[in-house]
């Protein structure tokens, strides 16, 4: 008896704790094993949306965190802080590693009118949160992203970080004659009708996730 085996279906589990909110900004936090940084970068995210929430001007947010397959303690210590803020703060679990496949998760599952992700170590400055979101909320762009390659921007990390981004950045600059600068930092925002027709062409779950999301709009057709 011959057998097809040329369709094959991959059941990937997702597990919810806390559930989407209609806010103006789900603001989510990639995490593989990140169980050291994880409690003290959602407490200062949220001590910080709170304080300068005025200041910002006022939109309704939500912190997700969205646990990529971790081994250790990560799942656990996203859940107590969902316990801890359950208005504010909520989760999800994948049992397929990939930041990209998370972050398309967490999008493509989220309620809110922008979605945002910032890397769980709150490397970009946090405190231009307002200057990432509130130009999509106001209808003035549709992707908005940090950019540690700019005259302005000020960078501390070691030089080898520092020559890797710079010479990734400058191949795809030079092979694709792409336009926009540091396609990897991780601070980055798009709105909910975007990233519904963007995210089903982006192919790469992992590292790449990024450049093919700000690649995508420039493709002709």
């Amino acid at each position: 008896m011959a057998t097809d085996k040329s369709h094959k279906v991959r059941l990937i589990r997702l597990s919810f704790y806390g559930s989407p909110k209609s806010v103006d900004a789900d603001i989510v936090i990639p995490i593989y094993n990140d169980e050291v940084q994880l409690a003290d970068s959602v407490s200062t995210l949220c001590s910080f949306l709170d304080r300068h929430s005025r200041d910002l001007a006022p939109f309704s947010w939500n912190i997700v965190i969205a646990d990529n397959a971790s081994t250790h303690a990560s799942w656990q210590i996203a859940k107590s802080l969902c316990d801890w803020c359950p208005n504010q703060v909520r989760a999800l679990h994948l049992a397929r590693k990939g930041r990209g496949y998370a972050l398309k998760q967490a999008w493509l599952s989220s309620r809110a009118a922008v979605m945002a992700y910032t890397d769980v170590d709150l490397s970009t400055d946090i405190g231009s949160t307002g200057s990432l979101i509130l130009p999509l909320l106001q209808g003035g762009a549709d992707i908005t992203f940090g950019s540690r390659l700019l005259p302005q921007s000020q960078v501390t990390r070691s030089p080898k970080r520092e020559f890797i981004s710079r010479t990734y950045n400058l191949m795809l600059r030079s092979y694709l004659a792409v336009s926009f600068h540091d396609a990897q930092c991780g601070f980055k925002a798009i709105t909910a009708q975007a990233a519904h027709a963007l995210l089903p062409q982006v192919k790469d779950n992992e590292w790449f996730f990024d450049t093919e999301l700000l690649d995508e709009p420039s493709r002709p057709g």
